[in-house]
């Protein structure tokens, strides 16, 4: 399927690894240009790299999104965007009663106010041109949340806050969507300190084998954990014009982890 994406332009925060860098792949097979912003400076060149093997254009920006120096940066290195996919974010797997004022601020400056400026940057573009799509990354946890990463699951919540609320705002010409991953093999789950570790402590089992563990726990009906790349088809997708109908909803991507109606 042509999903018309040739020659539009995406920024993707949090690009140069997980779910981000699976973003900018598809994106990029689909025809687009790309913007892909991160701190992850080794991650971002290694991903440019791929990408410019396979005939991509990339612009790289290494900043940390939890700024708003970062943010300019990233909005003003390329051509205006027609598509601003806010993905970055960070998790910190802890209890409510260990958890800071200083993680609290991390966490929402992190995973929310960096999409509330790219989305400032992006949007005076995007309406002039009277076309731009915003995918705002959410989370199985923003609706139905565990006992632990209590700022993570409310930050994700707010980021579904937020897609509503900019979607009734720049509609029609401006598109908004959520997409909500739940759990997904990233580094989020299998980097030191992750999920997976975190998990390992508390079963008392290997961390993929804990991680299997909790997955048949929450008895999310696919059965496993997803993949980045099952995730970035759906950014793709509703990035696309063939989504066109799409605007402030929310799409699962979580193997029927969420289970509301």
């Amino acid at each position: 399927m042509d999903l018309h994406l040739a020659g539009q332009h995406a920024i993707i925060t949090g690009a140069a690894s997980g779910i981000g860098a699976a973003a900018a792949l598809a994106l990029a097979a689909e025809g687009a240009s790309l913007t892909l912003a991160d701190r992850d400076e080794p991650g971002l060149k290694d991903l440019a790299g791929e990408l410019g093997d396979d005939g991509a254009e990339v612009i790289t920006v290494t900043a940390d999104l939890a700024t708003a120096a970062g943010a300019a940066a990233a909005a003003a290195a390329g051509p205006e965007a027609d598509i601003l996919v806010n993905n970055v974010g960070i998790c910190q797997f802890r209890a409510f009663g260990d958890l800071t004022d200083g993680d609290w601020d991390a966490t929402w400056q992190t995973n929310v106010m960096s999409a509330v400026r790219m989305c400032r940057a992006v949007l005076p573009g995007m309406r002039a041109r009277h076309y731009g799509v915003i995918v705002n990354m959410a989370s199985d946890l923003a609706r139905q949340p565990e006992p632990f990463a209590a700022d993570y699951a409310a930050s994700k919540a707010a980021m579904l806050s937020l897609t509503g609320v900019l979607a009734r705002a720049e509609g029609p010409d401006v598109r908004v969507v959520a997409v909500a991953p739940g759990p997904i093999l990233t580094p989020l789950w299998l980097r030191e300190g992750g999920l997976a570790e975190h998990l390992a402590a508390t079963r008392g089992l290997p961390p993929r084998e804990a991680a299997q563990a909790e997955i048949a726990d929450r008895g999310i009906p696919a059965g496993r954990l997803g993949t980045p790349e099952e995730v970035a088809s759906v950014i793709t997708f509703v990035a696309s014009p063939r989504a066109s109908y799409m605007t402030g909803c929310c799409v699962h991507v979580g193997g029927g982890s969420y289970r509301g109606i």
